[in-house]
């Protein structure tokens, strides 16, 4: 098998996910051509130049619907040669879309590929699409279906996480994310969008809140926990599913929990013949790759076994890993990550993550292996995972290494 380089990956700045969201008038296809065409223009690329564009989103209706990859192609200057494939591993549907092709090019089924994701949560709601393991009852009930602000809370109280410690943690996500963007250290991969008179819509990441402390977090109520004790009562599943848990410990609420927003992220994928033949250095090579099932009900522990099966496969420890990206779903998800493997917090998310910056469901898993070569190649560091917890009891993680 030949090997698999990262040449670019770009993003656009996160946009608030509601109607006054910078990014609200933007499709989800115009956004994606926005990121297709700097990828393309950034690196020379002309003709039938990559085998295809693979994108993740994980509300696959309306707009949002309909191989959204091949229609944002047929939006962008790409060749229309070049096909698209959308896929769908909810949360970690950006990173797979990588690692798809990452797979693909260190199997020869072609010399490269544009993949990434694009989530517009403020035009297309989470969930509107309905899902089979929450409106089936008879999968529910097998599965013991609870929301993911319930399985996050279940993380917290099994592994007894405090409310204290997750806003901690969320506090020190909004300070690093506001020094990563008080250095410019996005730079080299945010795009800026404009409208089509040229006129700037966002630069920025403009979720974020900097001022943010311990004592703005502790007025916040608990999201989780009427639809846990009250209605419609989801702790009570979950205790059937955990009889040793006494109560379910609600400590989750908007400050330390992912924010809703708009965003799309891509990366070029190749190997060395595909850099070779455009004048391109690669940038890092895709090490390994890794997805795993878990149990649906926590749901959210995944980067910890999906971490273990990377780590196993590419017969690394966790100290051959100088930097982490653990998406931060929830506060109790990073919390879990750095127990398991005893890690220093001070190389997990060091620029922040999606409590301070926002989590677009299909876009992230790009976004987060972007980031993470930015700051590999800023540190002088040498190789670094990307991980995230998945819907539906799923993980999925990506080792990566300078060259």
């Amino acid at each position: 098998m030949s090997d698999a380089y990262i040449y670019d990956a770009v993003r656009t700045p996160r946009g608030k996910g509601r109607k006054d969201g910078s990014l609200h008038e933007v499709t989800a296809a115009r956004l994606s051509a926005n990121v297709l065409n700097a990828i393309k223009d950034r690196n020379g690329l002309e003709g039938h130049a990559v085998e295809d564009v693979i994108w993740g989103n994980a509300t696959q209706v309306m707009e949002q619907g309909g191989c959204l990859a091949r229609t944002s192609v047929l939006a962008s200057d790409l060749d229309e040669r070049i096909p698209g494939l959308s896929i769908n591993r909810f949360c970690a549907s950006g990173m797979e879309a990588v690692n798809l092709a990452a797979n693909q090019v260190k199997g020869g089924a072609g010399e490269a590929y544009i993949a990434g994701g694009v989530e517009m949560m403020g035009r297309v709601a989470m969930g509107s699409d309905g899902a089979a393991i929450a409106v089936d009852p008879s999968i529910a009930m097998k599965t013991y279906f609870v929301p993911q602000g319930i399985s996050a809370d279940i993380i917290a109280t099994e592994y007894g996480f405090s409310r204290d410690e997750a806003d901690a943690l969320a506090v020190e996500s909004q300070k690093r994310a506001a020094k990563a963007w008080e250095e410019d250290r996005f730079n080299g991969s945010i795009l800026t969008i404009k409208d089509m008179n040229g006129i700037t819509i966002l630069d920025h990441d403009e979720y974020m809140r900097p001022g943010t402390d311990m004592q703005s977090l502790g007025s916040l109520k608990a999201s989780f926990k009427d639809m846990g004790e009250v209605m419609p009562g989801f702790d009570a599943v979950a205790k059937i599913k955990y009889p040793h848990l006494e109560r379910i410990e609600h400590i989750h609420h908007a400050g330390n929990s992912s924010g809703i927003v708009d965003g799309s992220a891509g990366v070029l994928v190749g190997s060395k013949a595909f850099g070779e033949k455009y004048g391109l250095k690669p940038r890092a090579r895709v090490r390994q790759t890794t997805k795993i099932g878990t149990d649906p009900t926590i749901m959210l522990t995944g980067p910890v076994p999906a971490t273990e099966k990377a780590l196993a496969d590419s017969g690394m420890k966790i100290s051959d890993i100088d930097l982490f990206e653990v998406n931060e779903a929830f506060a109790s998800v990073v919390l879990r990550f750095q127990q398991a493997f005893d890690v220093d917090p001070g190389v997990v998310n060091v620029n922040g993550g999606s409590i301070a910056m926002g989590h677009p469901l299909g876009a992230t898993g790009a976004m987060i292996i972007g980031t993470l070569m930015d700051e590999l190649e800023r540190s002088n560091k040498e190789v670094g995972l990307a991980t995230l917890c998945v819907a539906s009891g799923m993980g999925a993680a990506t080792i990566i290494e300078r060259v």
